[in-house]
């Protein structure tokens, strides 16, 4: 496969300082959106188009995404929020519920086609829970940084019950029925009411070290 390249595919520079500015410096957890401002299908997809290419262990790809984006949907989602969490949900244009495949080992073969006995990898139930969880938060961190460089704000949460979640959405479903949600992200453009003043962060030397 590494044969097939004749030149690195990427290149070296560092984004403008406006560009880090969006998707992290000064990128802010969102808690109202505007409502006049729908977001696309078009957009979501190229969201997911987007996130799908950042890596995980052996490009397994757990993560799974429910984009609720009707009232409809949103209705069926309410009942398992948190009530701090209810107004601006309802509010957001769009509900991802980031969620993990429980069988997503069934998907290495195709997804790692050089290798497919890397299945056997992830089938341990222990290496399931492990390798499925951990990448596809990685992914659903994928998805916040991908949104805000697609010019969406994010307002990441977790706050609901899970199980009520699942059975609501994903487990008669024959689609998702290995599907489990782990956190939510609300998408739109977020607007500044309710907007939290920046918290502080950890300095370098209190949670990191060269060595």
């Amino acid at each position: 496969m590494a044969d097939e390249l004749s030149r690195k595919p990427t290149h070296n520079d560092p984004i403008d300082a406006a560009a880090l500015k969006q998707i992290l410096l000064d990128a802010r957890t969102y808690n109202d959106f505007d409502e006049t401002r729908p977001v696309p299908a078009e957009t979501l997809k190229r969201l997911y188009d987007t996130v799908r290419m950042g890596p995980t262990s052996a490009n397994s790809s757990p993560a799974r995404f429910l984009f609720l984006t009707t009232p409809e949907a949103k209705a069926r989602l309410e009942p398992h929020l948190s009530e701090g969490n209810r107004a601006k949900t309802m509010k957001a244009p769009v509900t991802v519920v980031v969620a993990w495949d429980t069988e997503f080992y069934d998907k290495v073969p195709q997804l790692m086609p050089h290798n497919p006995g890397a299945r056997d990898w992830f089938t341990a139930p222990a290496s399931t829970l492990d390798n499925g969880k951990r990448n596809a938060v990685l992914q659903g961190a994928y998805l916040i940084i991908a949104a805000r460089a697609l010019g969406l704000d994010t307002g990441p949460m977790t706050g609901f019950e899970n199980d009520g979640l699942d059975k609501e959405f994903f487990l008669g479903d024959p689609q998702m029925k290995t599907w489990r949600s782990d956190f939510l992200v609300n998408l739109g453009y977020g607007t500044t009411k309710n907007l939290f003043p920046r918290l502080p962060r950890l300095d370098f030397d209190e949670a990191a070290k060269i060595l």
